[in-house]
C-alpha cells in the first residue's frame, strides 16, 4: 500500500497547483518590487548627484585663494624688485574664525554623506540587477 501511495500522483497535484500559482505571484509582487526600488534609488542618485555638485562648489568658494597673494607678491617684485618688499606670508590655519571651520566642517560631512549614499544606491542597483538576472537563470533552468 506504501509502494501505491509514494507511486500515486494524487497527493502532487494539488501542490503543485499551489506552488505554480504561488511562483507567478510571487514573481509578479517581486518584479513589482524591484522596480520600485529601482526608481527609488535612481531618484537618490539624481538628488545625491545634484547636491553632491552644488556642496563642492560651495565649498571650493569657501576655500582661501593662497595664489591670489602669491600673485601679488610676484608683481610687487617685478615692479620693484626682490629687495624693495618685505615676503608675503601665505594664510594659515590660525586666520580663519571657528564659525568658517564649522562651515566647512559640516560642508565637508555633507559631501561625504552624499557620496555614501551614492555608493549605497549603487551598491543597491547592482544587488537588484544581479537578483533579477540569478531568478531568471533559475526560471530558465527549471522550465
Amino acid at each position: 500500500m506504501v509502494e501505491v501511495l509514494q507511486n500515486s500522483t494524487i497527493a502532487e497535484e494539488p501542490l503543485s497547483k499551489f506552488w505554480a500559482a504561488y511562483k507567478q505571484v510571487s514573481s509578479e509582487c517581486d518584479d513589482e518590487m524591484v522596480e520600485r526600488c529601482n526608481g527609488n534609488m535612481d531618484i537618490v542618485l539624481i538628488f545625491a548627484g545634484l547636491f553632491s555638485a552644488i556642496n563642492t562648489t560651495f565649498i571650493v568658494s569657501m576655500q582661501s585663494n593662497p595664489a591670489n597673494t602669491l600673485l601679488v607678491q610676484l608683481i610687487q617684485i617685478a615692479a620693484y624688485g626682490p629687495t624693495a618688499i618685505s615676503p608675503a606670508t601665505l594664510s594659515s590655519f590660525g586666520d580663519y574664525s571657528s564659525s568658517d571651520v564649522w562651515t566647512q566642517t559640516l560642508a565637508y560631512l555633507g559631501l561625504a554623506f552624499s557620496l555614501l549614499a551614492v555608493l549605497g544606491a549603487v551598491l543597491g542597483k547592482q544587488c537588484s540587477f544581479t537578483t533579477r538576472r540569478s531568478v531568471m537563470v533559475v526560471d530558465h533552468f527549471q522550465t
